[in-house]
């Protein structure tokens, strides 16, 4: 009797699945239910099951990356990053890109229930890792100028790895470390669906609104990857800090300054984004700036203006290779320098982020010491995204003179301010060769008494 029974149950569950084949709406298409029911064997089918997701997910492997710059990564489970489901998927749904097989982008096998089958042979996890196949025939302008772009290739930590290591060029690089570069340091670079589709992989990773392709949200997208420098001084995070007045008094979010034709790029390859011919400038908003005041006019062309308008910021701490690298602590400092680009920017001392890497930091992946680890110093030039018109360099006490809060002076047997400049001395022992050109030891004027 049971088994007639089950058998009757099955008959009925078939029955339902190839009716809603023939069951329509008034406009003649399927509703998204007898759409679910018809595609039960597909690539939609599955992925817009959520209790056959979580009984087929592989669990991810162990990680052999750091946590990244942001600290800690959000969890989602595997089969919540994939589920195509709420507002966002229907929206998709009703997109041009909805229209689109899921074969087309990701290769595979549609029309399986079988997982293996389904993800086999060319299948492509992320369609926009092979960009021109898969994003060019469409959007061919876009991909001519973004898959050379800082954002999709990561140019300027290339750059460092390649000459730090002493390599001819990136392609050049020990088989291991290159292995090292792709789990450490490539995961926090975009391709196209990383920003449009995707949430970002320092945001937790996978599907972000349900496969529906969005311009990328400042909080979920921009601030997650940008998050240790750009996010943590902008929304003003950490004590004693107050958001960047762009933020508080004008509501700018980042397109307001990096337009779209910056963050897909120009065509061009750039070693560092300060090269980037489309970036912005403090200028270009706050023109006749040379002569607005005394302290602009005597330091305009010698502090880059972050100098002034800077409060302190987050020094990066330690590369999060492996888990370790350089071994120190991300903290708010300030330090003012020898300016380390002077063939991009015109200024005689900048303001400096230590962004660290160590000899040693790729030991993990075969290379014990990097040979010219020297190549670059420890110290960037950095422009932290935390301005306001009055910081403690701008004020002074009543009575005080303009430079009171900033320049070096003698006071009995201590030098008041001397804490805002980098000296050998604030250095550890591997980063002094390394910083030789920007230490300030020698190179202020001698009427502070401070060399």
């Amino acid at each position: 009797m049971k088994s007639i029974l089950r058998i009757a149950f099955l008959l009925i569950i078939v029955t339902v699945i190839f009716t809603a084949c023939d069951k329509k709406t008034d406009d003649g298409t399927l509703s998204q239910e007898e759409e679910m029911a018809m595609q039960a064997n597909s690539c939609n089918g599955c992925h817009t099951n959520y209790e056959v997701l979580k009984a087929v997910y592989t669990p991810d492997p162990p990680s052999t990356g750091g946590a990244g710059c942001g600290g800690d990564v959000p969890h989602y489970e595997p089969y919540d990053r994939v589920y195509l489901g709420g507002t966002g998927y229907t929206d998709f749904k009703n997109s041009i890109h909805g229209q689109v097989a899921c074969t087309t982008c990701h290769n595979g096998t549609d029309n399986t229930a079988d997982k293996a089958v389904a993800h086999s042979g060319d299948f492509i996890k992320k369609p926009s890792q092979s960009a021109e196949e898969k994003c060019a025939t469409c959007h061919p302008a876009i991909y001519e100028k973004s898959h050379n772009s800082l954002h999709n290739q990561g140019w300027g930590q290339k750059r460092m790895v390649v000459e730090r290591g002493g390599y001819d060029n990136f392609n050049s690089i020990p088989e291991h470390l290159a292995e090292g570069y792709e789990a450490n340091c490539a995961k926090c670079h975009a391709s196209c669906g990383d920003c449009h589709v995707n949430r970002p992989i320092q945001g937790g990773g996978g599907l972000y609104a349900g496969h529906n392709f969005v311009k990328p949200d400042q909080r979920d997208h921009c601030t997650t990857c940008h998050v240790s420098r750009g996010g943590h001084a902008y929304y003003g995070v950490a004590i004693g800090t107050v958001p960047d007045v762009h933020l508080t008094k004008m509501g700018y979010k980042c397109v307001t300054c990096h337009s779209t034709d910056e963050i897909h790029g120009d065509g061009v390859k750039y070693d560092t984004r300060y090269q980037m011919a489309l970036k912005p400038e403090c200028t270009d908003c706050h023109s006749g700036m040379e002569t607005a005041n005394d302290y602009h006019a005597k330091h305009f062309d010698t502090f880059n203006c972050n100098v002034c308008h800077s409060q302190d910021y987050n020094n990066c701490g330690s590369c999060h290779v492996h888990g370790v690298g350089a071994r120190i602590e991300a903290h708010q400092s300030f330090k003012i320098g020898m300016n380390p680009i002077p063939e991009i920017k015109p200024y005689k001392f900048a303001l400096l982020r230590q962004s660290l890497s160590a000899p040693d930091t790729w030991s993990n992946y075969g290379v014990d010491q990097l040979a010219t680890f020297d190549a670059h110093p420890t110290y960037k030039y950095t422009t932290p995204h935390n301005i306001l018109k009055w910081t403690t360099r701008t004020e002074v006490e009543e009575g005080k003179a303009c430079y009171d809060a900033c320049h070096i002076m003698a006071e009995g047997d201590t030098l008041r301010n001397k804490q805002l400049y980098l000296y050998e001395e604030d250095l550890l022992e591997w980063e002094k060769a390394a910083d030789q050109g920007i230490i300030v030891d020698g190179k202020l004027p001698s009427y502070w008494k401070a060399n």
